[in-house]
């Protein structure tokens, strides 16, 4: 993401936003979409605390994701179903907000640091 390399994120940090970014953005189109209403991705680097926030806002405030420990084995499809526990794995934490009038925010925290 050319934002993150132009703000000089660490190569690692950057990786994992990338995907993050892009689970949470199809996340968005297949179950956040509204004809005519398109999603919008925030991003914001504190470098004093050493995080990154990705925020991907959609139209669809009746439709919140499943807690990918929600989600059994029989649920998903070979294709899909498994996003949310990328994120999961990626991220330091993750949730939904309501967004007015009508919309879901969902977002991400990925720490600058290492990970283990």
């Amino acid at each position: 993401m050319t934002e993150l390399h132009f703000w000089g994120a660490p190569q690692d940090l950057t990786e994992r936003a990338e995907q993050v970014v892009a689970e949470l953005a199809a996340n968005a189109v297949l179950h956040g979409g509204l004809r005519g209403r398109d999603f919008r991705l925030g991003l914001a680097l504190d470098t004093t605390a050493g995080v990154l926030r990705v925020e991907v806002t959609d139209a669809r405030g009746d439709r919140w994701p499943a807690v990918p420990a929600q989600v059994g084995a029989g649920e998903c499809r070979r294709d899909t179903g498994r996003g949310l526990s990328l994120v999961d794995a990626l991220a330091d934490g993750w949730g939904v907000v309501p967004y007015h009038p009508g919309g879901k925010t969902v977002w991400a925290v990925l720490g600058v640091g290492p990970r283990v």
